[in-house]
């Protein structure tokens, strides 16, 4: 990809999943990427794999280092560091405060360390990996599902207050994908996101078409533009074939909790 071809770009959360498939795609396209991650040992690990810059530490404050590290700019910024917590409103204000900060905020404050230099300049790609989640939801997990809302609301936000200064945005919002994330998501990941799951290559994959489309919602499971619509169209009907889900998910999380005790999971 010619837009791809020297371009600098950071990717978050990529000692990973699908942060590693991505910064891995961008350098074989001819990207310099710098590889940020919380693990500095992964971080350097995947950066000496593609021969990119190794930027360990939090998402949130990662741009002036990422910068210094490509050379003075940034043309493609990858938020893609992400927290799966789950829980309802019983969880506490630390785990919500947690979700909130990674899934949101850490984009809020790339964008508001990126944009001057973009603006100044007429361009910028900003790509944000949001979830499924947060075009529907995800049973067992109200942070999560929440904060990937607010994801998806900020990046439609940037892109429709920028896109005439050269600005574009794009929301990657996969189903299962076969990451540590999955693995760590218990009953309700089996139920609904391990049936359709993917591999992180076909998420970056489909982030790599939906950069030569110029589409701003990228959807590596195209079922879930069914999904969405339906969600829009007809909420009664979604939300009650959601709550037959969440039944579902309840009668699996007492089967398992009475396995575990060695009594009759009924």
């Amino acid at each position: 990809m010619e837009v791809l071809r020297d371009a600098r770009v950071v990717v978050t959360g990529a000692g990973g999943g699908i942060g590693t498939a991505l910064a891995r795609r961008f350098a074989a396209e001819g990207a310099r990427v710098a590889v940020n991650d919380l693990d500095a040992d992964a971080a350097r690990k995947v950066a000496a794999e593609i021969g990119g810059a190794a930027v360990p530490g939090d998402a949130s404050t990662v741009v002036p280092a990422a910068r210094t590290a490509l050379g003075g700019g940034i043309d493609v910024f990858c938020a893609n560091a992400g927290v799966g917590t789950g829980g309802g409103p019983e969880a506490d204000d630390a785990a919500w405060e947690l979700a909130w900060d990674v899934n949101v905020m850490s984009h809020v404050r790339a964008a508001r360390a990126l944009l001057p230099q973009w603006l100044e300049r007429g361009e910028g790609r900003f790509v944000s990996t949001v979830s499924a989640a947060g075009l529907l939801t995800m049973i067992g997990a109200a942070p999560y599902s929440v904060t990937k809302h607010g994801a998806l609301a900020f990046a439609e936000w940037l892109s429709l207050t920028y896109r005439h200064r050269g600005i574009h945005v794009h929301a990657v919002c996969p189903q299962g994908v076969r990451t540590e994330m999955l693995r760590s998501s218990g009953v309700a990941g089996e139920l609904v996101l391990a049936p359709n799951a993917i591999e992180p290559e076909d998420v970056a994959q489909a982030v790599l078409d939906g950069i030569a489309a110029e589409r701003f919602l990228i959807l590596p499971h195209p079922e879930v533009a069914g999904f969405y619509a339906a969600r829009a169209a007809e909420p009664e009907r979604w939300l009650g074939g959601m709550n037959k889900l969440q039944r579902g998910y309840e009668h699996l999380q007492r089967e398992a909790a009475g396995h575990r005790q060695g009594g009759d999971p009924a």
